[in-house]
């Protein structure tokens, strides 16, 4: 019995371990389609008379990743079962005393098929993300084409248009600008009129306070007056006697 067991162990590793080998050698393949495709399709997005024709289109690339995926899923299937079947058979009763030694095997397994798990997700997500790329890179390129391809006086018209609109923009920040420096202007005017109201009505404070200094710039107020009178009228009869010696 012991045999039987022993020998219904080695078939599950030699399973094991030959689904590790092939799923090995496709991933190793995956990869490299996927870089192929990355690398044609950046070709063709060039368009340089140099650069030869790739062997494989996109929709034969396609075609392949998908085989090829459908496949590795295949085999990562089957040697998730072949670990659980290991798993089954390393927690019987019969089998306790060389358990740690199985479970340390299935353990590796069970690592390998995480690998290489990981490794076909990435791949697929990095060929899915090219993909997309390009099929966006393709539509871009596409309108840019009918753009091109458009009559002369489509493309002048929106010339035309577009520059129609930059002269509106500017208009608006203009616009934006002068009100912007007229409430700032207004907004001084407001406070140093404030200013001269605080300053009038303190002079008017100060002048109440006190009766005798409001008398004092009264009268240096009508000195003032007289003396400017009096300039005047010595400046107007130096004038007259000015003009009355040049004629005469």
């Amino acid at each position: 019995m012991a045999a039987g067991n022993s020998n219904y162990w080695e078939d599950l590793r030699k399973q094991a371990r030959q689904l590790e080998n092939e799923l090995d050698l496709k991933l190793v393949s995956f990869s490299k389609l996927c870089t192929s495709y990355s690398h044609n399709n950046s070709r063709e997005g060039r368009r340089d008379s140099s650069d030869t024709t790739p062997l494989l289109n996109g929709s034969s690339q396609d075609h392949m990743f998908e085989t090829m995926a459908v496949e590795i899923e295949q085999l990562l299937a089957k040697l998730t079962g072949v670990n659980d079947k290991m798993a089954e058979y390393s927690s019987t009763a019969g089998v306790t005393s060389i358990n740690a030694a199985l479970m340390h095997t299935l353990q590796r397994h069970r690592d390998i098929l995480q690998d290489y798990t990981h490794e076909f997700n990435k791949t697929k997500a990095n060929f899915q993300a090219v993909r997309e790329r390009e099929d966006l890179l393709g539509s871009v390129r596409k309108d840019i084409e009918s753009y091109k391809s458009g009559s002369g006086v489509n493309n002048r018209r929106t010339e035309l248009f577009l520059k129609e609109h930059e002269h509106l923009r500017s208009s608006d920040r203009l616009i934006e600008e002068t009100i912007s420096i007229a409430m700032a202007t207004k907004e001084n005017m407001t406070s140093q009129r404030g200013m001269m109201k605080s300053i009038q009505s303190r002079v008017n404070t100060l002048a109440n306070r006190f009766p005798a200094l409001n008398s004092l710039i009264q009268r240096i107020n009508l000195r003032k007056r007289r003396d400017s009178l009096i300039l005047g009228a010595v400046v107007g009869i130096c004038t007259i006697l000015m003009l009355l010696y040049a004629f005469h």
